[in-house]
């Protein structure tokens, strides 16, 4: 968290440490108990990423790219499905039977994400928007994610000027019950 560099560095720097918390996921035999723990750091990460690219990335891309509401609109639209993902699989133990199915899904659903976001949605970003907003988007992106939650929450706002004002009170609140649980932590 916190990489450095333009909105669009950041953000890929996000997207690896998300595969590769994946790999050490689908390194590990189906049921075994670190791959809850995976799957807790993985949407610790996807949260916050989320929460960061909806306060600031999204109406970047509605403000400087052609055709930006569709894009931001069908990006929210993967968030939202992926949320609903990660909310079902943070009631799962790694044992649980709907846990392997769930991670799958997840998996599936922001490798594709990733896919379109790198292919399309970026390059045409760097295209379209001066270089000093999209570093001055990366230190706004890095600042949102200190605050930001670390567990899905499906019916929040996922739109300014909502979700700015709400995503720090939650991120505390979640930061909070992970500190106390040790949720996404090895023991």
């Amino acid at each position: 968290m916190g990489h450095g560099g333009n909105v669009i560095d950041e953000l890929v720097t996000d997207h690896r440490e998300v595969e590769e918390i994946f790999g050490k996921i689908e390194g590990l035999p189906s049921g075994h108990q670190d791959r809850k723990v995976y799957a807790d750091q993985v949407t610790i990460e996807l949260v916050r990423h989320s929460v960061a690219e909806e306060a600031y990335l999204y109406p970047a891309v509605r403000e400087h790219v052609a055709n930006g509401d569709a894009l931001a609109d069908q990006e929210l639209d993967d968030h939202a499905t992926a949320e609903r993902i990660m909310k079902d699989l943070e009631r799962c133990d790694a044992g649980d039977a709907d846990f392997d199915r769930l991670m799958g899904m997840l998996m599936s659903e922001i490798r594709s994400h990733i896919a379109d976001e790198e292919g399309n949605l970026f390059p045409a970003l760097r295209q379209a928007c001066p270089m000093d907003a999209l570093n001055e988007l990366g230190e706004k992106v890095r600042k949102a994610k200190k605050t930001a939650p670390t567990r899905p929450h499906p019916a929040a706002p996922d739109k300014p000027p909502a979700n700015k004002l709400l995503a720090p009170g939650t991120g505390m609140v979640d930061r909070l019950r992970d500190a106390l649980t040790g949720r996404g932590k090895h023991e």
